[in-house]
């Protein structure tokens, strides 16, 4: 199965990715080619593969991209061979993409896809969060002010998700998805 998660800068999903991961020995997340700078507390091949704008091209125009999307100025992109190579092992694939990957996704050759767009309490909430990350990110005024006007765009797209659950305590909302998850994995293998 392919489980997406989604939501606007700032509302928590990949914090509540790294829970359910932790949580789940039958998921692995699809690591994203970027063409964006690390961040000091990111890892290469592990959060992200950071790669040059033009190596990224090059897999766009050879389709080696699951889904891609140009996101705040930097592409991200989930490659084939690498979801397909973890559904092979038998895992669920979990995807920390925006409503643009997602999209592709649906529109793909790819089947049991359950999708889940994450909102906040409050678009204060959002704001609040972008700052506290800013500690960690490096990130200034301005590329919060961008986030945060690309806000009301992003949450237009939660009536495309199966689930739109929100995001005011970490636990409990990871838990609402665990429950969920579970219960599609049981019809999954009562249809089989």
């Amino acid at each position: 199965m392919i489980i997406i998660i989604s939501s606007p800068s700032g509302a928590g999903k990949t914090s509540i990715c790294k829970e359910l991961l932790k949580k789940d020995d039958k998921l692995r997340i699809s690591i994203s080619d970027t063409t964006r700078i690390p961040r000091d507390n990111e890892v290469n091949n592990q959060d992200y593969n950071f790669i040059s704008e033009e190596s990224f091209k090059t897999k766009i125009a050879n389709q080696e991209y699951a889904e891609y999307a140009l996101v705040f100025g930097n592409y991200y992109g989930s490659l084939h061979k690498n979801v397909l190579r973890l559904l092979n092992e038998g895992f669920d694939v979990l995807f920390d993409i925006d409503w643009q990957g997602a999209v592709q996704l649906k529109n793909s050759n790819y089947s049991n896809i359950l999708s889940f767009f994450i909102t906040p309490p409050s678009k204060n909430v959002i704001y609040q969060r972008l700052l506290s990350r800013a500690k960690i990110s490096g990130d200034n005024e301005l590329d919060i002010a961008n986030r945060m006007s690309f806000y009301e765009k992003e949450i237009s797209h939660m009536n495309e998700y199966d689930h739109v659950i929100e995001n005011n305590e970490l636990n409990v909302c990871v838990r609402k998805i665990q429950k969920i998850i579970t219960k599609k994995r049981i019809n999954s293998r009562n249809r089989s």
